[in-house]
């Protein structure tokens, strides 16, 4: 079996095409009401992974139509002081999504600042009100690297039913809520840790692999099942994934490339959810 076997699931494609669609109903938005979708981002301090990734999700807003409204904050900021910032945000009817850029220091207690932002608001998806809706299957927003996996698997026609997903990582925005997910549309899901006893012959079960352990190269291609689609939501300097690329393609018959794959895919779902979470606050139904 070739490399060449397994298809690239291509993020860089689908986000692209998301964000078109999620332009055409925010200018619709616009158009109807006069006001235009607004996403707030919050940092604190100054981090400088964090300073780049804010700044790119806000010139993926500009694209889609969507206003940005930036608030920084010192890396001195207390709990107290970010969740008196979120709170007003939550109860301004201009701004229409919160992003709480993460991580915000050991020193903030970074729950109560996501617990701040009203679950209407929530759109990526950070909240416990999320989390449980993604739970039971009730409508809200999903948390955006998993929502962004369950996109692509629907793209490239991944119907989870009745499959074994093994998910690789118990993140509570992304690990969890990917198995959520997968779980949600009849998956057999089972997570896999640092606890995980013989990791290797549970992930050989795996139908559907979501790699979200934050470690390069560390799900090699002989764990693969062959056949099997293989997520790579893992992302390590270097712009390597925690799947050992080759040797994975050799087994999978669709595999994520990093970068390219599930990365773009975060940022397309939280404009897509902020156009959303703009409908539904000013009573919306927007195709």
């Amino acid at each position: 079996m070739s490399p060449s076997t397994a298809t690239l699931m291509d993020g860089t494609a689908l986000a692209r095409r998301t964000v078109e669609e999620t332009a055409a109903r925010a200018a619709e938005i616009t158009r109807r009401t006069g006001v235009t979708p607004c996403l707030a981002t919050v940092l604190v301090g100054a981090d400088p992974a964090s300073v780049t990734y804010v700044k790119m999700k806000r010139n993926r807003c500009a694209k889609a139509g969507i206003r940005s409204r930036h608030v920084e904050l010192p890396a001195t900021t207390t709990t107290e002081e970010l969740v008196a910032e979120i709170t007003a945000l939550s109860a301004d009817p201009e701004v229409h999504g919160i992003l709480l850029q993460h991580p915000v220091g050991p020193h903030i207690d970074e729950r109560a600042a996501f617990e701040a932002i009203a679950p209407e608001k929530d759109v990526d998806g950070v909240t416990m009100t999320s989390f449980a809706a993604m739970g039971f299957g009730l409508p809200g927003f999903v948390s955006c690297t998993p929502g962004g996996i369950m996109r692509l698997l629907d793209a490239y026609d991944v119907d989870p039913r009745g499959k074994r997903a093994v998910v690789v990582g118990r993140s509570a925005i992304l690990g969890k809520p990917a198995g959520l997910l997968l779980l949600g549309r009849d998956a057999t899901v089972t997570y896999c840790h640092s606890r995980t006893e013989d990791l290797s012959s549970v992930v050989r079960e795996a139908d559907i692999l979501v790699a979200a352990v934050g470690k390069p190269n560390f799900i090699k291609g002989a764990d693969i099942k062959p056949g099997a689609v293989v997520v790579d939501a893992g992302y390590n300097p270097g712009n390597i994934g925690d799947v050992d690329f080759t040797s994975a393609a050799e087994r999978a018959s669709l595999i994520t490339p990093v970068p390219g794959g599930v990365g773009p895919m975060t940022i397309a779902v939280l404009l897509a959810q902020t156009v959303e979470g703009a409908a539904r606050q000013l009573g919306l139904r927007v195709a």
